[in-house]
């Protein structure tokens, strides 16, 4: 068995977890998460523990046994803490700025970009130079700071661009005559 699936997910105080049929809900201070239960995985909720055995002994149920826990992992932790992506811009002028759901990002483009955080991501910029992006989906939260990085990916020769606050840029050496 998937040595990450053995181990329980422990339900702390204020999460209530409805396992349906085919569905697993997670609701917590910080909002309600939904996850499709895979037919290969068998949860069940023991005394504020959920347990996750596989349906039979496949090598893709003991593998999917590891994912669904470390999902619904995600999940608990994300409605009781909730998880964040910080962004450093590096670039002379290169500036953002919080706008409620909007962020706008000054990137030496001829213009502005314009960014709209969907529903549940929050985006602030403590500096004009970091972006902090908050939610309680971990999935959702690397995306979206995924495509804010994508706007302007770090350059490898001066490591101007949009990058993860703990990302090494290896710089290249220019060409030399």
């Amino acid at each position: 068995m998937s040595r990450v699936g053995k181990m329980p997910v422990a339900i702390p105080e204020g999460v209530d977890v409805a396992i349906k049929d085919d569905q697993v809900n997670v609701k917590g201070a910080l909002g309600t998460l939904a996850l499709t239960q895979n037919a290969l995985v068998t949860i069940k909720n023991d005394d504020g523990k959920l347990t996750f055995v596989p349906a039979n002994d496949s090598r893709e149920a003991n593998a999917m046994s590891g994912t669904m826990r470390q999902l619904v992992n995600n999940m608990v932790t994300g409605v009781t803490k909730g998880f964040e992506k910080k962004l450093n811009l590096v670039g002379v002028g290169y500036k953002a700025q919080a706008q409620g759901a909007k962020l706008n990002l000054t990137v030496g483009y001829s213009h502005p970009v314009v960014l709209d955080m969907p529903a549940g991501i929050k985006v602030e910029t403590p500096t004009p130079t970091e972006v902090v992006i908050k939610g309680s989906d971990r999935q959702r939260v690397g995306q979206i700071a995924a495509e804010v990085r994508a706007v302007r990916p770090p350059e490898p020769y001066k490591g101007k661009g949009i990058r993860y606050s703990d990302e090494k840029i290896t710089i290249k050496e220019t060409k030399k005559k």
